[in-house]
């Protein structure tokens, strides 16, 4: 199980490296396509096998097929459309890169890492009945604010979208 963790992290780490690092966009997604596979795969070792799945059907399947839909749709995979970055940008992009790497070090030096502890250890924690449970009690407010904000964002998105004979765009 160990190894199989260490596997699917490095993997991870290796995948969401290249995402930053490949030149071409059309690679980039497919390499965020299979860090996210490889997320799902962790969420497995947890057991969450819901979240596993929905993260599979949601990030890796719809999300990524937008993704590369307005990569197609913009032309962006020329290799002469080079844009270029003054040094101020790479160097403040530099100081900005460090200056997270200090937060992120100050947040973590303290946090402890924690064991197995059986007699507390809940197998049934990640499964969709008590989610669900938990979705549909404690955050039910949260839940449903959250529909409404959906809602109100795809009526905003079919409102602008949709053209009135006559009218012209922005």
């Amino acid at each position: 199980m160990d190894s199989l963790f260490f596997f699917l992290a490095s993997l991870t780490l290796l995948c969401a490296l290249m995402v930053v690092l490949s030149k071409n966009p059309v690679h980039s997604v497919l390499f965020l396509i299979i860090t996210f596979f490889t997320i799902s795969g962790h969420y497995v070792l947890l057991n969450a096998q819901f979240l596993a799945v929905v993260n599979i059907i949601v990030y890796a399947g719809a999300i990524m097929v937008l993704f590369l839909f307005v990569i197609m749709f913009l032309n962006m995979s020329k290799a002469g459309d080079k844009i270029k970055t003054s040094t101020i940008s790479k160097f403040a992009g530099a100081i900005a890169g460090g200056m997270m790497f200090v937060v992120f070090v100050a947040a973590l030096k303290d946090a402890t890492i924690a064991g197995l502890n059986p007699e507390t250890y809940n197998s049934q924690a990640g499964m969709v009945e008590n989610l669900g449970y938990v979705l549909f009690t404690e955050y039910l407010l949260p839940f449903e604010l959250a529909s409404i904000l959906f809602l109100v964002a795809m009526v905003g998105a079919v409102m602008i979208g949709k053209k009135e004979q006559g009218e012209s765009h922005f």
